[in-house]
């Protein structure tokens, strides 16, 4: 199959940064702007609008400062306006030599927004585009609002496009301004202007605010259209723009009449980059890009995959450089937590393994989510549970710790069947826990043995919600000894701690 190669416009540096709140400093843009040129091999960067702030001109002149030496100078696009040349001369300063000039795509814009003719308009932009080439300034040309002039005034973006194809300009750029299209008029609108318009190159630049830019891309393309705008993460104003990652995927696996240059493995790092810059979330059941997308969860879905792979599709996790994971929670099956024992280098025979996913079926009604850095401490602690014959029973307990009153404990235990309650305080909920142990152990004529360490641990590279391991060294008359407890909750965690040493005395 022939197939036709179309840009990729990338404008996460501009039109993302309208994303709310969000602001990338001068030395962020030049950092992302290599990565999306010569890492993830975007064919072009639109990185600032003309005029704004002191700030957006030192970024836009060490981008082109960086991209005339590397050969990208080209590659790097100004959002410029219909201002009698102000915007061109802020671009000669800056030394960028593309310009996408804003103008009014929809007859509503023009008359409600600028209050003027279309034929008003024309002469203004023709100005523009004169001293632009003069100024060895390339032109692209922004239709505002064109979707809703499509709909709502055809005539005059017909009008107007007429206009501009006689023009020096290189590129005529569609947004979906208010991303109001739906897929239909897309491939409609599009597929009429260029069918009237063959020698014009034309991008599309789609918003997400239906929730349809994906699909609306498709259609562009489809109908086609000569180039796409883009943003990492989906970033832009309102619900943001076409995702970048979605798009590359969508073309690569439905479209192969397309071709793109996008480096797909790359597209995970600089999504990663983008949300650590801007401090703008990526969700979790993002496509291509959120934590949760190449994750398994369901126990049948792992033994699926273990069987020729029957719950993988064609969005493989190694081609944008990631890994599928399997989690482990209320829901998991043995697949799931063989697949992490694999992966953890870690086997246990049949009986090991059923109480092992027991216990995480158990911990998974507390949390979300056991991770699989997890694993190794709760293996331990079941095994490990398994060395004595229990005769102690931690049978409940009220922990409270309110403003201005001691902590305390009411604690009920029983010890070789018998059954006990007491309440204490403490300097905190674990010290009232052992003072309501010492209460029931002085009863019966028994000594418990001292607290001499207490350390509490996180697995590796969890997170704040993960489980925490309370191991405590304890001191008898003989000897020193150590007892380890596993929860979500560091009090929990002790609490089992010190029911393992009450077994062991």
């Amino acid at each position: 199959m022939k197939t036709r190669t179309i840009e990729i416009m990338d404008t996460t540096l501009r039109d993302g940064e309208q994303t709310s709140g969000v602001s990338f400093s001068s030395s962020e843009k030049l950092t992302l702007a290599k990565l999306l040129l010569e890492e993830l091999k975007v064919d072009r960067i639109e990185v600032a609008s003309a005029r704004v702030s002191e700030g957006e001109f030192k970024a836009v002149k060490s981008i082109t400062d960086w991209a005339k030496t590397a050969g990208y100078l080209s590659a790097v696009e100004v959002l410029t306006f219909v201002d009698k040349g102000v915007s061109l001369d802020w671009m000669v300063e800056t030394g960028a030599k593309v310009q996408n000039l804003l103008t009014k795509g929809s007859l509503n814009h023009l008359t409600h927004q600028l209050k003027k003719t279309p034929e008003q308009h024309f002469k203004e932009i023709e100005a523009v585009v004169t001293k632009a080439q003069a100024l060895g300034i390339e032109t692209n040309v922004y239709l505002e609002d064109w979707s809703n002039g499509m709909r709502n005034s055809p005539e005059y973006v017909l009008q107007f496009l007429d206009f501009l194809t006689g023009l020096p300009i290189k590129r005529i750029l569609l947004p979906d301004t208010l991303g109001i299209l739906t897929y239909h008029e897309t491939a409609d609108f599009l597929g009429q202007i260029i069918k009237r318009y063959p020698n014009s190159h034309f991008d599309f630049h789609g918003h997400n605010d239906y929730d349809l830019s994906v699909a609306n891309i498709m259609e562009a393309l489809k109908a086609g259209c000569h180039g796409l705008h883009l943003t990492v993460n989906g970033m832009g104003e309102r619900a943001g723009n076409a995702p970048l990652a979605s798009a590359v995927a969508v073309i690569n696996d439905f479209l192969p009449e397309i071709s793109i240059g996008v480096k797909e493995s790359s597209l995970y790092k600089v999504s990663k980059l983008v949300s650590a810059f801007t401090g703008f979330g990526i969700p979790d059941n993002k496509p291509i890009v959120g934590d949760n997308v190449f994750t398994q969860t369901a126990g049948i879905h792992a033994d699926g995959d273990s069987k020729k792979n029957l719950y993988f599709n064609d969005l493989l996790p190694e081609r944008f450089g990631r890994k599928r994971k399997y989690a482990l929670g209320k829901t998991s099956g043995k697949s799931n937590i063989q697949k992490n024992l694999q992966e953890l280098g870690l086997t246990l025979n049949d009986d090991e393994l059923k109480k092992v996913t027991e216990r995480i079926i158990e911990l998974g009604d507390k949390k979300e989510r056991v991770t699989k850095d997890d694993l190794p401490y709760i293996i331990s602690d079941v095994l490990n549970s398994e060395l004595h014959q229990q005769r102690v029973f931690v049978k409940s307990y009220v922990l409270t710790h309110s403003k201005g009153l001691k902590p305390s404990t009411t604690l009920s235990i029983e010890i070789d069947g018998k059954s006990y309650e007491e309440n204490a305080q403490g300097d905190g909920q674990f010290d009232a826990f052992i003072n309501a142990l010492h209460k029931v152990y002085q009863k019966e004529k028994l000594e418990l043995p001292k607290l001499v360490d207490y350390a509490v641990r996180i697995p590796p590279g969890s997170t704040s919600d993960a489980l925490c391991e309370t191991i405590i060294t304890w001191r008898t008359k003989e000897n020193d000894f150590t007892t380890r407890g596993l929860d979500s909750d560091q009090t929990v965690s002790a609490i089992k701690a010190t029911e393992k040493m009450l077994n062991l005395i």
